[in-house]
């Protein structure tokens, strides 16, 4: 009896000693059709490698301070809440990225919600569609629902972390402010430029084969004018996209042209420099239409006279030297297409 009761009292002992907190994540998963063998868990003051195996699954633990964290997975990313005691289990198939992540475990909710915020945003902040609108009365009326929408949103779960939410309503309003400024430009730029106005026009720029082009040589057939630069990510990203164009339209009744504006500034203060870069880029990535130099880089007075504060910019004149767009879509952009078919180019 004596030692029964020795022995409830040592189990009693043990069942009532608190378990000490975990002190780290725990973050496992699977990923189909995996983009790379490891996925990296950063923010501007930590990152931790983590392996993925072959059949797209992984495992292991972090010790995080509490927060948001950037989940890449070599080419794409998405955000994820972690706070040491979690045990978070995720899946995601890379082909719809956004679309099919998914969280499970202990904190998930935070997760989830997170993937859900970027969908709405992403439905909600629909730039290309945002850029049709045509007056400011009417773009001021859209924000404001979007704001009143993702306000409603990011408040509609009280148990999802404050940080969260206080750090999205936070940025809220600068986003809209800044996608006010932007496609404000975009509609004074219509605005300035309506379809028919008489373009700004350029004469004797230099071009890559050694000979000068005026834009009146280009008379008879629509132009496509791409404004780029070497340094500009965003424009080399456009340069795929526009090489097929070129091959799909050759011989139509459209001439493209890619109008660098390189300058001093951007190396190392030298035109000389410059001009060196702005060919070799066209010699390695074998660049094809009308290459041509813009002889004082923003300053050019056709840059000026577009307005043109960002690249890359692409520009859209009729045959008979008119403005069809001065902010025409993108070669990545189906509306290009659309825009050619049009116009029955």
């Amino acid at each position: 009896m004596k030692k029964t009761l020795i022995f409830v009292a040592a189990l009693a002992l043990f069942a009532c000693k608190e378990e000490a907190p975990k002190d780290y994540v725990t973050f496992s998963g699977k990923i189909t059709n995996k983009n790379s063998d490891s996925l990296v868990v950063r923010t501007r003051d930590y990152s931790k490698t983590i392996q993925v195996n072959n059949d797209g699954t992984f495992s292991d633990t972090l010790k995080v301070d509490a927060g948001i964290y950037n989940l890449f997975d070599g080419a794409e990313s998405t955000s994820i809440f972690l706070k040491n005691g979690f045990e978070i289990d995720m899946t995601i198939d890379t082909k719809m990225f956004d679309e099919t992540v998914k969280y499970t475990g202990t904190g998930a909710e935070h997760s989830n919600f997170l993937a859900e915020k970027s969908l709405k945003e992403e439905q909600l902040i629909d730039v290309e569609s945002l850029s049709k609108i045509a007056d400011m009365e009417t773009l001021e009326a859209k924000l404001d629902g979007i704001k009143t929408e993702l306000s409603t949103f990011y408040n509609s779960n009280k148990a999802i972390d404050s940080s969260i939410t206080n750090d999205a309503s936070k940025n809220l309003e600068p986003m809209l402010k800044s996608l006010k400024s932007y496609i404000g430009s975009a509609i004074a730029l219509k605005n300035e430029f309506p379809k028919g106005t008489p373009s700004p026009t350029f004469s004797d720029y230099e071009n890559y084969d050694g000979t000068t082009t005026s834009l009146s040589d280009l008379a008879g057939k629509y132009v496509y004018i791409d404004v780029w630069a070497t340094w500009c990510g965003p424009c080399k990203a456009e340069i795929p996209f526009l090489k097929e164009i070129e091959k799909e339209y050759h011989g139509k009744d459209i001439q493209f042209v890619s109008l660098s504006i390189d300058d001093d500034r951007s190396h190392g203060g030298s035109w000389d420099k410059a001009r060196e870069d702005w060919k070799a880029m066209i010699a390695d990535k074998e660049l094809g239409g009308i290459q041509l130099f813009a002889p004082k880089g923003w300053q050019t007075e056709f840059i000026q006279d577009y307005k043109i504060n960002g690249i890359p910019r692409f520009i859209l004149i009729d045959p008979t030297g008119n403005v069809v767009s001065p902010d025409a879509p993108r070669p990545s952009s189906d509306e290009l297409k659309a825009l050619f078919t049009e116009l029955n180019i």
